[in-house]
């Protein structure tokens, strides 16, 4: 089964499609969840993905025993001095002090921040700072976002879903002030008041790095944002740039490629409207358990195509994986066989293929991340008819506010992301405020159409691969890494050299 290589295992992206009729907590079992979807951003996936057959299921073993695992007492609101804002709960965070030079020698801390889901398996996924740790002698920190993975307050996540008064503490900004606390609350426990701490995060958590930085830089020298679509909210990014790109992924590949999946969408819906059109197209792409409704299939091809552009790294490239099937279909097939045998070129061949492999509706990751979207973290993400390989899927911030509300009772906040953490001319706002961030990308990634391309100053900078994908970088080195990733990668750790030991010169400096 090749559904991805080991390289890139652990990035699946488990794209947001909110088809399902199941409910969060108590919420209402005859108001479907928004319908309108918005991809995943979090890097890992191992410990989230779950597959329908064990067989197919990631194995997660272990930490090695240098980590190890911890709870802070954390406050549930940061915000507010009522008396239920004093509530705790426990947050979980993992530590590795195998290779920390000491308190005394005020070796850094790197700190990992969680994104939208556990943090159970990071430290082994996350290479790149176990990679680089023994050179920085530094302390390695793990910390996992509120109401994810063991940091959910009120017991489980439906319990804390279930009440509108607890759901309100879950967004970005007490995740923030969460950090902070642990980050603070560490340094005082290993009596390192002195040593340096850079945040480290992918995707979401790429966000939340540069957030962090800006918002908390008494606390982070720097932040590595890897992947981080900091630009795609109200509107600063075309709502297009994330198709978009996945499009021209699939046309640098093959152009045929790219002509069969675009003329693909029509034929669908054209077998689906017969009146066994549905075991029809069920039969021809092995569907398990059948298909209810042809956007199923449609939403199943879109979260393939995505997938595979978004983590098209090598040493396979899982676009080309696609269009390898497409193109090598037997001679005489018709344009279904090709795209199902795409479908079997990344996936591999199986007795039949789940639809919701990448949205399983009801795990814990998707009831809370449906709600970030809905609460804060509304992008704007769609395309039109004619401007991507894909069928039309236009947004609509007013159909999707009107679907959050029917769902939760509370629409979305559209302009709040910018106008807390900024966005609009970033580069005139930043260049003389902001500093010590590296914004990392990959240029096949989707994403990184809404990410930072261009340095902003000497010290906010711009770090990319033409031929990258999404947090690639993050990944630990192996000898199969092409040149230019080798090269990224120095290039972020030479950066964070020169922020470190600038840090101790102006440390020493300050004794005197």
């Amino acid at each position: 089964m090749k559904l991805f290589t080991s390289a890139i295992q652990w990035l699946l992206p488990l794209l947001l499609l909110f088809v399902s009729s199941t409910t969060c907590g108590g919420l209402s079992k005859t108001t479907p969840p928004p319908q309108h979807k918005i991809p995943r951003l979090t890097p890992l996936y191992e410990s989230i993905l779950q597959r329908s057959s064990s067989k197919h299921s990631p194995k997660t073993n272990s930490l090695p025993s240098h980590f190890k695992t911890f709870y802070y007492t954390q406050t549930l609101d940061h915000f507010n001095y009522g008396p239920q804002s004093y509530a705790t709960f426990k947050q979980r965070y993992i530590v590795s002090s195998k290779y920390w030079g000491g308190a005394k020698s005020n070796s850094p801390i790197f700190a990992w921040l969680g994104a939208e889901s556990p943090i159970d398996d990071d430290p082994k996924f996350v290479g790149f700072l176990t990679d680089n740790a023994p050179r920085f002698k530094a302390l390695l920190v793990y910390i996992e976002h509120r109401y994810y993975g063991k940091s959910i307050p009120f017991g489980t996540m439906e319990e804390a879903m279930n009440n509108e008064t607890t759901r309100g503490y879950f967004n970005s900004a007490q995740a923030l002030a969460d950090y902070a606390e642990v980050l603070l609350y560490l340094k005082k426990k290993y009596s390192a008041q002195h040593s340096p701490i850079i945040v480290f995060g992918g995707s979401y958590g790429g966000m939340l790095a540069s957030w962090f930085r800006l918002k908390y830089p008494h606390v982070a020298l720097g932040a590595l944002a890897s992947s981080a679509p900091i630009l795609y909210f109200d509107n600063i990014t075309p709502e297009n740039g994330y198709y978009s790109l996945v499009t021209k992924d699939f046309k640098e590949v093959s152009e045929n490629c790219y002509q069969t999946i675009r003329k693909s969408w029509s034929v669908i819906d054209k077998i689906a409207s017969k009146p066994n059109g549905l075991s029809i197209l069920s039969k021809k792409f092995k569907i398990c358990k059948g298909l209810k409704s042809s956007g199923e299939l449609k939403d199943y091809l879109d979260s393939t195509y995505c997938t595979a552009a978004q983590y098209d790294q090598p040493p396979k490239y899982p676009v080309t994986e696609v269009c390898g099937g497409i193109d090598g279909a037997p001679k005489g097939a018709d344009i279904l066989d090709r795209i199902h045998a795409g479908v079997v070129g990344l996936e591999g061949n199986q007795t039949c293929y789940d639809p919701h492999v990448y949205n399983p509706p009801t795990s814990e990751t998707m009831i809370g991340w449906r709600w970030q979207t809905c609460s804060e973290m509304a992008m704007p993400i769609g395309r039109g008819a004619r401007d991507t390989m894909f069928f039309p899927a236009p947004f609509s911030m007013q159909q999707f506010s009107q679907d959050c509300d029917d769902y939760y009772g509370v629409p979305p906040r559209p302009h709040w992301i910018t106008t807390y953490y900024g966005g609009h001319d970033i580069k005139l706002v930043l260049h003389k405020f902001g500093s010590n961030i590296i914004f990392s990308n990959g240029l096949r990634d989707p994403y990184s159409s809404a990410g930072v391309l261009e340095d902003i100053s000497d010290s906010l900078l711009a770090v990319y691969t033409r031929n990258g994908s999404h947090c690639l970088d993050l990944y630990g080195a192996s000898k199969t890494d092409p040149d230019w990733l080798t090269e990224q990668r120095k290039k972020e750790v030479d950066i964070m050299q020169s922020w470190i030991t600038k840090y101790y010169v102006e440390l020493e400096a300050l004794k005197r």
